[in-house]
């Protein structure tokens, strides 16, 4: 087995990365005092001295605080915290129990209290795990697999070889064992292409568990059915604990203790959520874009769910509020695109854009002024804060990425024009640059501030593959949804359509199956742009992984145009 891991770099597991050298940047910034009226811009100069920037080996998270709750409250915490610690700092030999306990805190949403003691019991299972010599336990076997491979130690697939007899077929015994082929699947759900072997297994355990699903035992049954369709790689942790939570039962001490952090942290972490809240709200309402612009959606909430999902470490709450202000711009602009613009005014927005410049944006209408005011001030805002926080000026990528999102609108406005259904492959690769992805996971990767470098600036800028494949799978997953965004009724392609017209006589149950497929391929492509080496800190990685998991629940609209399950989260996470 070949173990690939870099240096230490950061906080969570995944070591990715380099030692980075030193690095200086000489440069203006243009600040913008922005009137969310739409008046007239008024653009400063700024020069910023030079700044020599010294970046971390480690993901840095600052300190947490935790308002409206008591100081014995916290107090309690802080002190069960030291209890589930000390607990996995004393797991001892048991590799079974350690590789539980692992499962459970990451399953809770606690994890982020323990990498120090996670990394010391996977490094330790790392050098004595010989997977040949536990093939006998399936579950072991394949949740071993799942928790080194996710944290970023290289494990063969080949491992799963065991499980066949000298035929190479699947050993029979392995089919009674219900809680081992659910690890199995969940184990799968991390191949990368070429792997043949874990998705022959993933097929086969995904085949039994669906056959066994009817079984009267309806406990058994819900838990089969809820690793079906949510399984741990491809969902959003803390958005499935409570699920956990209600079905983690044993008569072990240590579960009791794991549960009673878990219902703790959760208050906690939801206070954070809700000063959060309140601050995206009113930073919407002092924009005024909602009244401005009345046509475009006017959802702070939901696009503030975006940040909350794909940025969850408690700590990030200030780059949790920034973020969620390009994706409100990503959504209104598309409104603007989609639902109201003629061609030529959206021509010369795109124009605009390109040259941030105000000549250019002098001839646009008193909408399209309104609209870009708010994105120039948002930019120079967070170009800002990024130079006083990291010493980096960022402003020309972020003006870049939204050049390239527009030219993708427009695009696609002149394809609707006039009525042209492009090529599949035409349509996708614009479609995942009009997604939104990139422009939103640049401006992430600025406010992290890790490993910021002409180097992954660089890369960054130029779309790598592993924001590409989360765009892809939600450009994809979008294309899907049975129903549009409940307050949207615009002009969207759609790859189904590109798909059966160049595939005539195609049913749209085989269309959609050909879309899934695609997803599912994607992932493969994924996981393994997520192994290292890897230019990029672990937290923008998962980051990146975040996106894509919450893509279904983003893009599950049911026929009253509504997201249940969504808002169920919202619910309960806020």
């Amino acid at each position: 087995m070949t173990y690939l891991k870099n240096m230490n770099v950061c906080r969570y597991s995944y070591k990715f990365g380099l030692l980075l050298s030193v690095v200086s940047l000489n440069t203006n910034i243009i600040y913008c005092i922005h009137h969310p009226t739409g008046s007239k811009l008024n653009f400063t100069n700024i020069t910023m001295s030079t700044v020599h920037i010294h970046p971390s080996r480690k993901d840095n998270y600052p300190s947490t605080e935790y308002p409206g709750l008591t100081n014995e409250f916290q107090m309690e915490h802080a002190k069960k915290v030291e209890e589930v610690r000390s607990v996995l700092k004393e797991v001892g030999e048991d590799t079974l129990k350690a590789l539980l306990m692992i499962d459970a805190v990451q399953r809770l949403g606690i994890d982020y209290h323990f990498h120090g003691e996670i990394e010391a019991v996977l490094e330790r299972l790392y050098t004595k795990f010989n997977m040949s010599d536990c093939h006998n336990d399936l579950y072991e076997l394949a949740l071993g697999f799942r928790l080194l491979r996710q944290e970023g130690y290289y494990v063969s697939a080949d491992v799963f070889n065991n499980l066949k007899d000298k035929e190479g077929k699947v050993q029979g015994k392995i089919s009674r064992d219900i809680e081992g082929l659910m690890g199995l699947y969940e184990a799968s759900q991390l191949s990368i292409k070429g792997e043949d072997i874990l998705e022959e297994m993933g097929n086969f355990s995904s085949q039994l568990l669906n056959a066994w699903n009817t079984n009267d035992d309806q406990s058994q049954a819900r838990i089969v059915r809820n690793t079906l369709g949510h399984p741990h790689h491809k969902s959003l942790a803390r958005f499935m604990a409570k699920s956990f939570l209600s079905g983690f039962q044993g008569t072990e001490g240590w579960i009791n203790v794991f549960k009673e952090l878990a219902k703790m942290d959760f208050n906690l972490v939801k206070s954070i959520h809700q000063k959060e809240i309140r601050q995206v709200s009113k930073w919407w309402k002092d924009l005024g874009l909602a009244k401005e612009l009345k046509f475009a959606r006017n959802q702070p909430l939901k696009w503030y769910m975006w940040p909350l999902a794909v940025l969850p470490h408690p700590s990030l709450s200030e780059q949790r509020v920034e973020l969620t202000k390009p994706i409100s711009l990503v959504y209104i602009i598309d409104d603007i695109f989609d639902v109201h613009g003629t061609l030529d005014e959206l021509t010369l927005f795109t124009e605009a854009v390109n040259k941030w410049e105000y000549e250019a944006v002098e001839p646009l209408p008193d909408y399209m002024k309104t609209c870009f005011n708010a994105l120039n001030g948002i930019t120079n805002e967070i170009s800002s804060k990024v130079y006083k926080d990291y010493g980096w000026n960022p402003i020309d990528s972020l003006r870049k990425s939204w050049a390239i999102l527009c030219n993708a609108f427009l695009v696609e406005a002149r394809w609707f024009s006039v009525g042209h259904v492009p090529k599949t492959d035409e349509y996708l690769k614009n479609g995942i640059i009009s997604s939104g992805v990139h422009v939103v996971l640049v401006h992430m990767f600025f406010l992290l501030g890790h490993g910021i470098t002409k180097r992954n600036v660089d890369i960054v800028d130029d779309f790598p593959g592993i924001i590409s494949s989360a765009a892809t799978i939600l450009r994809l997953w979008d294309d899907l949804g049975s129903a549009k965004d409940e307050n949207q009724e615009g002009h969207d392609g759609s790859y189904l359509d590109c798909y059966m017209k160049e595939n005539p006589g195609t049913s749209i149950e085989n269309a959609r199956c050909h879309v899934m497929h695609y997803i599912s391929e994607t992932w493969k492509l994924l996981n393994w742009q997520c192994l290292p080496p890897n230019p990029f800190s672990s937290c923008f990685t998962k980051a990146c992984l975040n996106v894509a998991r919450m893509v279904p629940l983003m893009y599950s609209y049911d026929g009253n145009q509504c997201l249940p399950s969504l808002e169920e989260h919202m619910k309960s996470l806020v």
